[in-house]
């Protein structure tokens, strides 16, 4: 991990703890262990000003490109649940993926629990979407 916990900014942080405070009554056993496991590392995390934020870290927005033992490279954005479209490859934070990846940076390897089992995905690239962050 190449700062050693999760990075967030901390108006993301606030935002966050809201979304995982109401997706933890999902029965899903995967979203639940997913909430459960994003939940201990946000008491690990390095929560920062938006001036002090990575550019290579993982946050709303996102675009991240992964690749797995099984897939290619894919390139998703992380976005709020509302705006969750997985046509156009926008991927809810409270997805598996999406909860796997928040706070990671690029060039991380991050194993995660997901319905088909645990996977290893590895962080290619992370680029943060300009407009968006400066209405965040």
């Amino acid at each position: 991990m190449k700062y050693d916990v999760i990075i967030i900014e901390k108006k993301e942080f606030e935002l966050l703890k809201q979304i995982v405070s109401m997706a933890q009554y999902y029965k899903d056993n995967t979203y639940r262990s997913s909430i459960e496991k994003l939940s201990k590392e946000l008491k690990l995390a390095k929560i920062v000003k938006a001036k002090d934020m990575p550019d290579d870290v993982i946050r709303f927005n996102s675009i991240v490109t992964i690749s797995t033992p099984f897939t290619p490279k894919k390139a998703y954005q992380i976005v709020t649940p509302e705006k969750s479209n997985v046509k156009e490859n926008k991927i809810s934070i409270l997805a598996p993926m999406g909860l796997a990846l928040f706070g990671y940076a690029k060039g991380d390897d991050v194993e995660w629990e997901f319905p088909s089992g645990t996977n290893n995905i590895r962080i290619e690239d992370v680029q943060q979407n300009q407009a968006d962050l400066k209405n965040a």
